[in-house]
Parts: C-alpha cells; sequence; structure tokens
C-alpha cells in the first residue's frame, strides 16, 4: 500500500532521548491507531499501532528504521478560565467530562460555546487563547477521559 516507514512502537516520555525529528500534533491528533503523518521536515512516516493510543507531549514514535520521532503539542485555540473558585470551575468541567489542562492559576479546555456559556454563568473569567494542550490524563493516570458509555 505504501513505501514509507512504519511506525509500531510509541516510547513514552521520558524513556527515549536523541530524537531524528519531530511531529508537531493538536490534542485531537495525538490519538490515533493508523495514520500517515509528516515530520517537521517534510519526512512522510506510517504510523501502525496494534491498538489506538493516546500520545502525549514529548512522546516518540519509534521507525522501522530504529529513529524516533519526537510528538510536539501544537499550538491550538483554547479558552483559558481563571477565577475566585477555581476548583468549583474544574468541577463543573469534570462533571462534564471535558478533557482539561490543570494549571495553579489558570485552566484550560478546548473552544466550547456551552461550556463557555456555563462558565461565563457560573462567573469565570474566560480568555481566547491559542497555545499547546496538555490537560489531564484519565482517571488512573494516563489515558484520555471517556464518557460513562461502556
Amino acid at each position: 500500500m505504501t513505501d514509507l516507514t512504519p511506525a509500531h512502537t510509541i516510547k513514552r516520555s521520558g524513556h527515549w532521548d536523541d530524537a531524528h525529528d519531530s511531529c508537531v500534533l493538536t490534542y485531537d491528533e495525538r490519538f490515533l491507531r493508523r495514520k500517515r503523518l509528516l515530520t517537521a521536515h517534510n519526512q512522510g512516516f506510517l504510523v501502525d499501532l496494534p491498538h489506538t493510543e493516546s500520545l502525549n507531549h514529548g512522546d516518540a514514535f519509534q521507525l522501522e528504521d530504529g529513529k524516533l520521532i519526537e510528538v510536539i503539542a501544537a499550538e491550538e485555540a483554547l479558552l483559558e478560565i481563571t477565577g475566585e473558585d477555581l476548583v468549583r470551575l474544574a468541577w463543573h468541567i469534570g462533571n462534564r467530562h471535558c478533557p482539561c489542562q490543570v494549571e495553579p492559576t489558570r485552566l484550560l479546555i478546548q473552544n466550547d460555546h456551552v461550556i463557555r456559556d456555563m462558565l461565563g454563568k457560573l462567573g469565570a473569567t474566560l480568555r481566547d487563547v491559542s497555545e499547546p494542550f496538555i490537560p489531564e490524563g484519565g482517571a488512573y493516570g494516563h489515558g484520555r477521559t471517556h464518557s460513562h458509555a461502556h
């Protein structure tokens, strides 16, 4: 089907060094199993993993030839949330199963008009920003948070 070098393995952040190249991906693009990608230097490669993976900033694809391609979180349109009761705001975001980047003085989420409206009514200060999105992992410290549907 293709003559692209395949990547069948992921090396997690902190468990590899010396990347050959990098690949800039949004949060949604970092959830994949099989996809053709381009590196920052325009080298095509084929991700072909045994099952769907959630990749984090700093992880790396290991190509079949042994080279490593670092995963970089892309800048994307986000909603910055600040306010007097950040813990309460975080609870409401989590209750709606929205991925959320938690920092000491602010929260970041993907821009969603329904959640924006809710947070505004709860007294949050909201600001549109463009930054890499690196939300908290799932309930057990890795992967993505999904709905309760099974």
